[in-house]
């Protein structure tokens, strides 16, 4: 899975985020390229909600 196949599955807007977090967008996409999909979730779940909430698919 990629990090912007996970975005998807989160239901974040890849490109919203990127656009207005790129140093967040950045840091999340490295660490998400270093670990599993899971850990990464449990890793930033607090924070995945909150991005969520942000850039929400519409």
């Amino acid at each position: 899975m990629t990090f912007e196949e996970y975005l998807v599955s989160k239901k974040i807007d890849e490109n919203r985020f990127q656009q207005q977090e790129p140093v967040r967008y950045s840091v999340w996409k490295a660490e998400f390229e270093q670990q599993h999909p899971e850990s990464f979730t449990t890793q930033k779940k607090f924070l995945i909600n909150a991005v969520r909430r942000k850039y929400l698919v519409r």
